[in-house]
C-alpha cells in the first residue's frame, strides 16, 4: 500500500516525486511509502529543446531531462520506488484507497497523482468522467484536461501538468507537480502548511 502513488515520469510527475522524496526527514513524511510509474515513452520532452528557462543549461534537452531526472531521483532520494516499463490501464476506487492496474500488474494507494500528458489519446480507464475539452489550449488541438478544482479532482485523486488545464510550459509543469507535492505533505502534516527547502 502506497501512502502516494505518482503517475507519469514527465516534468510534473518528477518534479512531484523529488518534493515529496526530499520530505523524508520530515516527521510527518518519514514513514510514508511514495511511488511513481515513471513511463515516459509519450511525455512531449521526448523532442524538447530549452533556452528560455530559468537554471537549466543552454541547448539542455528534454530527453537528457527525463533521464536524468530518474538518476537524480534513485541517487538522492531512493525510497522513492520507481517502477519502470509499465503503462497504466484503469483507476479504480474503493473506500479507502485506490487500485491502480497496468499491463504487469495492480498497485493499491492512499492517494494517486495523474501527471500524464494532456492528448485526447488518454486511454486510462476510471477517470472518463472528469475528461473535458483543455481550458488553455487551442481547439483545434483536441487537447483535454481532468477537471480540478486546484489540482484536486476528487478525495486522494490529484492531477498535476498540463492535463490539470496548465499550458504546455516546462516551468509550469515542474509547477504544477511541486504543487502537489506541497498540498500532499499538508495533508500528511495534518494540514498545517507544509514544503520543503535545502539550504546552504
Amino acid at each position: 500500500m502506497f501512502d502516494t502513488l505518482i503517475i507519469g515520469g514527465g516534468a510534473a510527475g518528477m518534479s512531484c516525486a523529488l518534493v515529496l522524496g526530499s520530505a523524508k526527514l520530515k516527521p510527518y513524511a518519514e514513514d510514508k511509502k511514495i511511488g511513481i510509474i515513471v513511463h515516459q515513452k509519450a511525455s512531449h520532452l521526448q523532442n524538447a529543446l530549452f533556452y528560455n528557462v530559468l537554471g537549466l543549461a543552454e541547448g539542455t534537452t528534454g530527453e537528457a531531462i527525463l533521464e536524468n531526472g530518474k538518476m537524480h531521483l534513485a541517487s538522492r532520494y531512493p525510497h522513492v520506488e520507481q517502477i519502470d516499463n509499465e503503462k497504466v490501464l484503469e483507476i479504480s476506487k474503493t473506500d479507502n484507497y485506490f487500485t491502480v492496474t497496468t499491463n504487469k500488474g495492480s498497485y493499491q494507494s492512499k492517494t494517486v497523482v495523474v501527471a500524464v500528458g494532456y492528448t485526447n489519446l488518454l486511454s486510462i480507464k476510471g477517470l472518463e468522467s472528469y475528461v473535458e475539452p483543455h481550458p488553455r489550449a487551442a481547439i483545434e488541438k483536441d487537447r483535454i484536461w481532468l477537471k480540478n478544482d486546484d489540482h484536486l479532482v476528487e478525495e486522494g485523486l490529484y492531477v498535476a501538468g498540463t492535463l490539470a488545464g496548465w499550458r504546455s510550459q516546462f516551468a509550469i509543469a515542474s509547477g504544477s507537480g511541486a504543487q502537489v507535492a506541497t498540498d500532499i505533505l499538508t495533508l500528511w502534516n495534518n494540514g498545517k502548511q507544509s514544503h520543503v527547502h535545502d539550504k546552504v
